[in-house]
């Protein structure tokens, strides 16, 4: 008897979940369409009607699915069409709008929304109603965390299959759990994003933000997004402790949200004895120190508004979030080349950033620098260590696999933007910044620039190159081998 290949019916009936939870969590920007009597109300209700209708009529035609067994083949499936699906649906609000966007316009946006890439085409962000700037937030809030890990922790509709998606979804090359149940685990990493989203919002009321621009601004903080509800993002309220909030936020989100898990619980220690974070924390200072005497010697800038600015602008790229109080691409070749390596680094495994992310960055120096030891003693056995505990073999092999991986992705990329008319450079930093879900790359599509010139196909090579990077390649990838699809 054959073996099953693909569960359909099984994978259709969890799309079908998620996008029922993605039409419910339209619903807030309903909210502030009403409170503000704008004319988004009816393109956003429209949305909501859409999807719920879709999603409940795929999963009455699943029924009989939904207590079946997910497989790992299952899971890279179902995760990659849920975001899929998530970009698609999300695009209504854009494509109902009054103005509305065009198909590949809408598309781009939405799936940088979901991935957290803050790249966008919109040149007069302000000119949009609330409901739909808080809708166009919230898909970055969606994307954060992530909607697969949201619906184990709130379902069990996925029960043991639950591990599979978790695995698929979660961003880093570790899948630590602070739980031993995966939905408990999910749970509780969601219940720290709230948490950190409601403080913030809060924060910012405190230093002068209204209540939309707070709650909008913490929504695409902590998940490192980068929409802003202003063109010129946070430079447009020009407040040195608003952006040192912010800072502080982004940080956080930048880092494994296992260890704030253990920070919420008193346990500190588990800070300073991780070496990820330890190289996250330095990466970030040690930026700071080199670029602001380099930025203040090749600018007008005083020293402290050049300190301010760095800090800024290095903890955003760093992080994936995007934000922007300045255009770094002024400050000189050196500080442009940079911040353009930034856009492939990304902060922890485990947080919300994109990238490559700063333990695998480590762990591939560690075993270059190991290689120079082997050649001078070919018998030793020498390990790799991270944490004080050697790292197994198959993690260094699946590293090199996924930088090798990473790297032909985006070569192949720029390849693809080049032919399709784009100039060198906004080749090379339009696929660096949406492969490590940045949002703000070099020349055209500097921090002061949008994606809008960019052409109708280069936006869907890079809305899919933005899928890639938030599904951390493989998950992906895989689907395009000839061994995913056989049945042995």
């Amino acid at each position: 008897m054959a073996k099953r290949l693909l569960s359909k019916n099984v994978i259709a009936n969890v799309v079908s979940s998620i996008i029922i939870i993605m039409g419910i969590l339209m619903l807030p920007a309903l909210g502030f369409s009403v409170y503000y009597g704008e004319s988004d109300f009816y393109p956003l209700l429209y949305s909501v009607i859409i999807t719920l209708s879709f999603g409940t009529g795929l999963k009455f035609l699943t029924r009989k699915s939904k207590d079946a067994e997910i497989k790992k083949r299952d899971g890279y499936l179902i995760v990659t069409l849920s975001w899929v699906s998530m970009a698609i649906f999300g695009t209504l609000p854009y494509l109902l709008m009054e103005h509305n966007l065009g198909v590949s316009d809408a598309f781009f946006e939405s799936m940088s929304g979901l991935t957290t890439t803050g790249a966008t085409i919109l040149d007069d962000i302000e000119s949009l109603p609330h409901g739909i700037l808080f809708w166009r937030s919230m898909t970055q809030w969606i994307g954060g965390m992530g909607i697969i890990v949201l619906t184990i922790a709130i379902l069990p509709l996925l029960g043991i299959g639950g591990m599979e998606l978790f695995v698929a979804e979660a961003p880093g090359p570790t899948k630590d759990k602070i739980h031993p149940r995966i939905k408990e685990t999910a749970k509780r990493l969601w219940i720290i994003y709230l948490i950190l989203t409601i403080s913030e919002t809060i924060i910012l009321m405190f230093c002068g933000m209204n209540f939309f621009d707070a709650i909008n601004h913490s929504l695409t903080t902590n998940s490192t997004g980068g929409f802003s509800t202003k063109q010129d993002s946070i430079a447009a309220f020009n407040s040195p402790v608003i952006e040192l909030v912010i800072m502080f936020f982004m940080f956080v989100a930048g880092t494994n949200f296992t260890l704030i898990y253990f920070g919420f619980k008193g346990k500190f220690s588990r800070f300073w004895n991780n070496d990820e974070f330890k190289w996250y924390l330095g990466a970030v200072l040690g930026l700071i120190i080199i670029l602001t005497p380099i930025i203040w010697m090749e600018t007008d800038l005083s020293f402290f508004r050049s300190l301010r600015d760095v800090s800024f602008q290095v903890v955003s790229i760093i992080t994936t979030t995007g934000y922007a109080t300045a255009d770094y691409t002024l400050w000189g070749p050196l500080a442009t080349f940079m911040f353009f390596l930034l856009l492939f680094s990304g902060a922890s495994a485990g947080s919300t950033s994109g990238g490559i992310k700063i333990v695998r960055i480590v762990l591939l120096m560690k075993n270059g620098f190991l290689e120079f030891k082997k050649r001078l003693h070919p018998n030793a056995i020498l390990p790799v260590h991270l944490n004080k505990q050697s790292v197994p073999s198959n993690i260094i092999y699946n590293l090199l696999a996924f930088i090798f991986l990473y790297l032909f992705i985006f070569t192949l990329g720029a390849l693809v933007m080049t032919a399709l008319g784009e100039t060198f450079d906004v080749a090379l930093s339009s696929v660096a910044t949406s492969l490590g879900n940045v949002g703000p790359g070099i020349a055209e599509i500097s921090p002061a620039n949008t994606f809008s010139a960019i052409s109708s196909p280069g936006k869907w090579v890079l809305s899919f190159l933005m899928l890639f990077g938030r599904l951390e390649l493989f998950t992906v990838a895989l689907l395009f081998t000839p061994y995913y699809w056989r049945r042995n």
